[in-house]
């Protein structure tokens, strides 16, 4: 019998109705004699409640440890029930089933409590319950660290719970969600975006990292790491008609005969600039920044160094994710007699907005279109990033949709009328 593994998201488990469907796709699949383990989501808005609680009673006094750990411990919750009213509703149905916590397998991570990374599984003890037939459901989002702390994966974390407990059993992932695939752009912002059948490891990596919201980053490192394959499909579906209808492949660029220049653009508003204005024109001064931020877990994506009137002082512009902004500003400030810079500005009025493409490494005039696209529309661009298969920039976050709509005409990725 095959294994697969299949993950439901937030929607796909938001009430009891919805898991009831999401456990009738997993019933099928089992019927088709196939040996599943499910990773499921929290139900859509419980992760959001939970951490505002969290938010509402504020960090610890001076001199008190800092409480990521206990974050962790109330945000991973919501999985927690999800995965055991999974297991009660596929008994209910007669399947013999039963939960798996992070420390049960185990999935043992790092300590950076809020974005820990995942170590490594033991599938051993999974692989034997689900060779005797057992539907293994497993709470994503959760790992534990060595010392047995329970530790959050960061927001998406499931997709990466999903992923990584397909590459220990050596078997396909199926990501079920509320689209029926990945698109060219955010079928919410662009009617006519078009479902894409296949999109490379690379490609989704860069759309994940960029924005689209189908799959979390670190998902598609591990798929792309492991070689696992991965289909994005809709838990919206008749499991007796629609499984396995449809959906996108995610997989190695040489399996997709549909050879496109730029495949899709993605957003993101969860974004912050970050402005040192008269930072010392030394390399070391710059060295300094970066590995403050390195060592607060801070991560850090466009980076834009400029030249002032003064010849022995630059500006260093930064983004970092929003939540991050006021830990970056006041990490800023802290070593602000260290390196000697005049004034740190933070703005969270932005957005990103980038397109992809493995064709951007054999067509030239690519990033052409893009600027003029967005400057036929007025749009100024505060940053530019780029990599060998795609354009991001930074721009003011007012005119982020209208900066998708255009360059996704620009790039004839819409649907024919």
């Amino acid at each position: 019998m095959s294994r697969l593994v299949m993950k439901f998201g937030g929607t796909s488990m938001a009430d009891l109705e919805r898991i009831r469907k999401s456990a009738a796709i997993v019933a099928a699949e089992v019927a088709a004699g196939r040996q599943v383990a499910v990773v499921v989501s929290a139900m859509a808005g419980q992760t959001n409640q939970l951490v505002a609680w969290t938010d509402q009673i504020g960090p610890a006094a001076p001199g008190v440890p800092d409480s990521d750990d206990e974050y962790d411990v109330v945000v991973t919750t919501g999985e927690q029930i999800t995965s055991g009213l999974m297991a009660l509703t596929l008994r209910n149905m007669g399947l013999h089933a039963r939960s798996w916590l992070g420390w049960q397998l185990p999935i043992r991570s790092d300590d950076a409590h809020g974005k820990a990374r995942i170590a490594d599984i033991d599938g051993e003890a999974l692989g034997r319950s689900m060779d005797a037939g057992v539907v293994a459901v497993i709470p994503g989002f959760q790992g534990v660290t060595e010392g047995d702390r329970v530790t959050a994966l960061g927001r998406g974390g499931s997709d990466t719970s999903a992923v990584a407990v397909a590459a220990a059993l050596g078997c396909p992932c199926d990501i079920y969600t509320d689209v029926d695939g990945v698109y060219t752009t955010d079928p919410r912002i662009e009617s006519r975006a078009r479902r894409l059948d296949r999109v490379s490891y690379e490609e989704m990596l860069e759309l994940a990292s960029l924005g689209a919201k189908v799959l979390q980053t670190r998902s598609v490192e591990l798929a792309m790491a492991y070689k696992v394959p991965v289909r994005v499909l809709s838990s919206f579906v008749d499991p007796d008609t629609g499984l396995g209808v449809g959906g996108t492949v995610i997989c190695e660029e040489d399996e997709i005969v549909e050879k496109r220049i730029v495949s899709g653009v993605a957003m993101s508003r969860d974004e912050a600039r970050i402005t040192l204005l008269g930072l010392p024109d030394r390399a070391d001064a710059t060295a300094t920044v970066f590995a403050r931020l390195g060592e607060a877990n801070i991560n850090v994506d466009m980076i834009v160094q400029s030249e002032t009137r003064r010849a022995d002082l630059t500006n260093l512009v930064f983004t970092v994710g929003r939540r991050d902004a006021r830990a970056a500003a006041d990490l800023m400030e802290s070593i602000r007699a260290e390196i000697q810079f005049e004034e740190c500005r933070v703005d969270e009025d932005v957005a990103k907005v980038s397109v992809v493409g493995v064709g951007m490494r054999s067509h030239a005039g690519v990033a052409e279109t893009m600027f003029r696209a967005l400057a036929d529309k007025g749009i100024k661009l505060l940053a530019i990033s780029t990599s060998e298969i795609k354009i991001s920039v930074l721009i003011d976050a007012a005119y982020t949709e209208l900066a998708v709509r255009a360059l996704h005409a620009a790039y004839g990725l819409a649907e024919p009328a």
